[in-house]
């Protein structure tokens, strides 16, 4: 994989992968602030020509090191990201069943947001 830099633009939403600075791939996502704060990853993205280089794994690693650093945690809708958390729980602790409920709801009440 050639040098990758993963960005958090918070305002937009999105933790991109850049490579020579292009946007290579993304999370989209939202911060949760009821029942508890939680980063909530709805859509990882990996643009066709740079599939395969471990990129959409490198960004979910970093939204969990995010909530560790924010001292919060995920709470992942994405189907991509709740895969790669099964597949490294080491990393990727369990989210409260609670929170899910709360991201779903708020996904629904919030349309056109993603």
């Amino acid at each position: 994989m050639s040098d990758i830099d993963i960005r958090d633009d918070r305002a937009a939403g999105r933790l991109e992968a850049v490579a020579d600075g292009e946007v290579v791939g993304r999370i989209e996502y939202f911060v949760l602030d009821e029942p508890r704060r939680a980063l909530v990853p709805v859509h990882t993205i990996v643009e066709p020509a740079h599939e395969g280089k471990g990129i959409a794994g490198s960004l979910a690693r970093e939204i969990y090191a995010t909530a560790r650093r924010e001292d919060t945690t995920v709470a992942p809708l994405c189907p991509y990201v709740v895969g790669w958390a099964e597949r490294h729980p080491e990393e990727a602790p369990a989210a409260d069943p609670e929170l899910l409920d709360a991201a779903r709801a708020w996904l629904a009440a919030h349309p056109g947001r993603f």
